[in-house]
């Protein structure tokens, strides 16, 4: 099958989300100007260099409360900064929770019974229990083609990693069964991983 995006593919669903599989899920924590608190998922999320370490994920909706996009995009606007909480395997329920069409009123954290802790390097609150978290300050915002798409970039100023999750010096991500998004409805759990030495190392 080929199909030209523009001119639609004809299956029951849009089979682009299931193409670019798995993909790391980015539960991104915010803070406003104004103190509220918002946490949700993002699957369009990854890491895009070492030093310094940087970070993106999109947003691709909107909410009619906030302009032209969603809560955690229009936090990051007002304030500079956001938190990436990694998703474990054990948090899937309550992440689930998070990805709620709920009004910017609403406190994630709270609604969801996430506990919370505040970040060292950023006014942002961060997940307490999750295997990582990525303290960050906005580098940019890019609007991408489309009405409600926009990417940002942040800069890693701080890093927290569970002392249970680091095994003989490396960050072990068996330790806690990373949770990855396969699109559509579609989930997966990773419980295997294997090594391989690039040539000439």
């Amino acid at each position: 099958m080929f199909y030209r995006p523009e001119d639609g593919h004809g299956l029951p669903h849009n089979p682009f989300n299931a193409i670019v599989t798995p993909r790391p899920i980015g539960w991104i924590s915010t803070r406003g100007a104004d103190g509220s608190e918002n946490l949700a998922p993002y699957s369009f999320f990854n890491a895009v260099a070492y030093v310094p370490p940087q970070v993106m994920f999109a947003s691709t909706s909107a909410k009619p409360d906030r302009d032209g996009t969603k809560d955690t995009m229009a936090n990051i606007r007002e304030t500079g900064v956001f938190c990436v909480n990694i998703v474990e395997y054990a948090m899937k329920d309550v992440m689930n929770r998070t990805s709620g069409p709920w009004p910017k009123e609403v406190d994630e954290f709270e609604d969801a019974g996430i506990a919370r802790v505040e970040c060292e390097t950023i006014p942002c609150s961060r997940v307490a229990a999750a295997p990582a978290n990525l303290e960050c300050r906005l580098s940019q915002i890019v609007k991408l083609e489309g009405e409600a798409n926009f990417l940002a970039v942040g800069e890693v100023t701080g890093v927290h990693m569970r002392d249970d999750c680091l095994k003989d010096g490396i960050f072990d991500v068996l330790a806690f069964n990373p949770l990855t998004r396969m699109g559509y409805r579609d989930y997966s759990v990773i419980r295997e991983k294997f090594s391989l030495s690039r040539p000439g190392e």
